[in-house]
């Protein structure tokens, strides 16, 4: 903010307080109004938008100051380019703004009351650049941890907002996160929108598709290829329904672009891909910039990110992506947490304890069908204080107050370690002995806990800072076999996140399916937003 010094909207130098002009009396007036009445309808400012107005104008010694000289046709230009940030330019009184700067009578005459209601978009815009239009504890919750630090609250303005009025291209440049991923998908974006390809007829379903089949849907697949660029040259003749070695190498593109196994092979996943509209694709990329803004002021320094939808892992250090891993995450119905936490210990050679939902869904049906299920598991039956029970003793059809838990071993869902840190979904990132699920794309596998693959290097990376006496200590417990804990020199900070598009390394973007069906929530909720 500035301190003791205001800036004259004329244009003239910085002034101290005693030398300001007086008030706008007409203007002051207004600032103690709750509502703005000169917009069709009415724009009904709540305690912050009021309180935000009365302290930027106070800044500025209560002067208009949408009345110089080319002002607010700047801003409408600002405005007008939120489109490609994802935000639409007529939740901001562009239509009346646009009447006002076009008034022939002159800004000298504007009023009192366009003038608030210029400042109250600006400032409203530059606060959803920096925090997001939407409320994410409203529409798409993140669980956080006590212990772990808040991002700020929206502040009534920002000091550039000020300071930058006669250059307010800078002013919106610096309100958007500054977040490489976040400039990306905003250019894309910008180039989806304005070359958006017509609407394509829907591929119906079918058996699957392999290469070298014939079907009578190629022809359709050829031209939804074709609209999106991935497909040059079409067949014809007897090959206009042979799925064509061409066409094939096409659609591999078009898979590795959606999350897809990149085999070619046409079945129901790449049928839904395919059958999304380019509506429904300008609506996710919109959606997905908005998570970005949500997601920039969660960044930290240090920081473990799982991309949940994409089922993978960074590791930042000094905000740099430092290491990146494949993860297995919560199928739909059991889905991963989105959560912001701090990684405490590690827990080597974990035993497995069954949670609650799968020992009702998974386990008891097999139990009950062959109680020696128990045993080709290693699976054993404790009470709650941790006693072994015999599972022979136990009412299978109606069981009360056990446990299953499986011991340390090669063939523990756990694998080696476990990395916990605090949440009420009792969910952890851990080892697993399924690493060739990792080679597949759609990686919705687990149970909510992500699986990471080669587990050993991201806890090499936790563990710095450690001393050498402390990684001795890891390495013997690990060989010991026996379950125990170990405390990180310090807390890690962890972020479980979700969106479904981003911009790959080549600025192509690159489509996830929405595994959890957040993308049409949010949508609605921008769209109620107006």
């Amino acid at each position: 903010m500035l301190t003791g010094l205001f800036l004259l909207t004329t244009g003239l130098a910085l002034a101290a307080p005693d030398t300001l002009p007086p008030g706008d009396e007409a203007l002051q007036q207004q600032l103690a109004q709750p509502s703005l009445s000169c917009a069709s309808p009415a724009v009904e400012l709540d305690a912050f938008d009021q309180e935000a107005l009365s302290a930027f104008y106070r800044q500025l010694g209560d002067q208009r100051v949408w009345t110089h000289d080319g002002r607010l046709a700047r801003l409408l230009e600002q405005l007008e380019q939120l489109a490609d940030d994802g935000l639409d330019p007529a939740n901001y009184q562009f239509a009346t703004l646009r009447r006002l700067a076009d008034d022939p009578a002159g800004h000298p005459q504007r009023s009192a009351c366009a003038d608030a209601l210029a400042t109250h978009v600006y400032l409203q815009a530059l606060r959803h650049l920096a925090y997001g239009r939407l409320d994410q504890a409203r529409v798409e919750p993140l669980w956080r941890d006590p212990d772990s630090p808040a991002p700020a609250s929206p502040a009534l303005f920002p000091a550039f907002a000020v300071t930058r009025l006669d250059d307010l291209p800078a002013a919106f440049a610096e309100a958007r996160p500054d977040f490489e991923p976040y400039r990306a998908l905003r250019h894309a974006y910008a180039e989806l929108r304005r070359n958006a390809p017509r609407a394509w007829r829907l591929v119906p379903d079918g058996s699957l598709l392999r290469p070298g089949m014939t079907d009578e849907r190629v022809p359709l697949l050829e031209q939804r290829l074709a609209a999106e660029g991935y497909l040059s040259e079409r067949a014809s003749g007897r090959d206009r329904q042979r799925y064509t070695p061409q066409l094939v190498e096409a659609m591999k593109r078009f898979q590795a672009r959606h999350f897809l196994d990149d085999d070619g092979v046409v079945g129901p996943a790449t049928l839904t891909e395919l059958n999304v509209t380019p509506a429904e694709r300008l609506a996710q990329v919109r959606v997905n910039l908005e998570r970005f803004r949500w997601l920039a002021r969660e960044m930290e320094p240090t920081l473990l990110l799982v991309d949940v939808a994409g089922a993978q892992l960074t590791f930042f250090h000094d905000h740099q992506p430092r290491w990146q891993t494949r993860t297995q995450v919560g199928r739909p119905t059991r889905p991963t947490p989105l959560l912001k936490s701090q990684v405490t210990h590690l827990t080597l050679n974990p035993t497995w304890t069954v949670p609650p939902t799968i020992l009702r869904e998974d386990k008891l049906p097999r139990i009950r069908r062959n109680i020696g299920f128990l045993a080709s598991q290693n699976l054993r039956v404790i009470d709650r204080q941790g006693k072994e029970l015999n599972p022979r003793n136990v009412d299978w059809h109606n069981p009360s107050g056990i446990m299953l838990r499986q011991d340390p071993g090669p063939h523990n869902p756990l694998g080696r370690i476990a990395i916990r840190f605090p949440n009420p979904f009792a969910v952890y990132l851990h080892d697993t002995p399924s690493q060739h699920l990792f080679a597949k794309e759609t990686r919705t596998l687990s149970s909510g806990c992500v699986r990471v693959e080669r587990a050993m290097q991201l806890t090499d990376l936790l563990l710095e800072g450690a001393s050498p006496a402390e990684r001795q200590r890891f390495e013997e417990i690990l060989a010991s076999g026996k379950t125990r804990n170990l405390n990180l020199p310090r807390p890690v900070p962890i972020l479980l996140a979700y969106w479904t598009v981003q911009v790959d390394d080549g600025g192509q973007l690159v489509f996830r399916p929405d595994i959890y069906a957040h993308d049409g929530k949010l949508v609605a909720a921008l769209n109620a937003s107006r």
